[in-house]
């Protein structure tokens, strides 16, 4: 009854305001950006080289740790990334130039870290644990890079954002 109701009365009583639906979904992308600068500065740059320097941790053991922890956050990486492109979908002739790559740049990043490094670099854990020597590699390099980079581009982002 309330659905035939709500249907018959003028329907932008019930419908919030394109205006006040464009404020909820910034303070909504803002929320998800500074959640995802928190997690990467302290699963990135905090506990994965502090996690070496505990007692009785060893090298396979960090890497099982570090396993877990990085499959975890690229998970939710992964989920704020659907929603940065949900958001561009519908904001993006809003956006100035430089706004539209702090964003979208950290999503092609988040793709290349989850097709790409994690799983060479998983691989690469799977062999230290089992205690084989490996040759050098540059994919942690280039992963730790572009953890730096996400920050900078989200902080970028959420400056810019905030003030459009």
């Amino acid at each position: 009854f309330y659905l035939i109701f709500a249907l018959t009365v003028k329907s932008d009583l019930y419908i919030p305001q394109k205006a006040e639906m464009k404020i909820r979904m910034k303070f909504l992308i803002l929320l998800i950006m500074g959640i995802w600068i928190g997690m990467l500065i302290g699963i990135s740059f905090l506990e994965a080289p502090l996690k070496f320097q505990a007692p009785n941790i060893t090298v396979p053991l960090g890497l099982g740790i570090g396993k877990l922890v990085f499959s975890a956050l690229n998970k939710f990486e992964i989920v704020f990334s659907i929603v940065f492109i949900v958001w561009l979908y519908f904001n993006y002739q809003c956006l100035e130039w430089a706004s539209l790559f702090a964003v979208g740049l950290p999503v092609i990043m988040v793709a290349l870290q989850t097709f790409w490094l994690l799983p060479v670099l998983g691989v690469r854990a799977d062999l230290l644990i089992s205690g084989q020597e490996l040759s050098k590699s540059y994919h942690h390099i280039y992963y730790v890079a572009m953890e730096f980079m996400k920050v900078g581009l989200l902080l970028f982002g959420y400056y810019k954002i905030s003030n459009y």
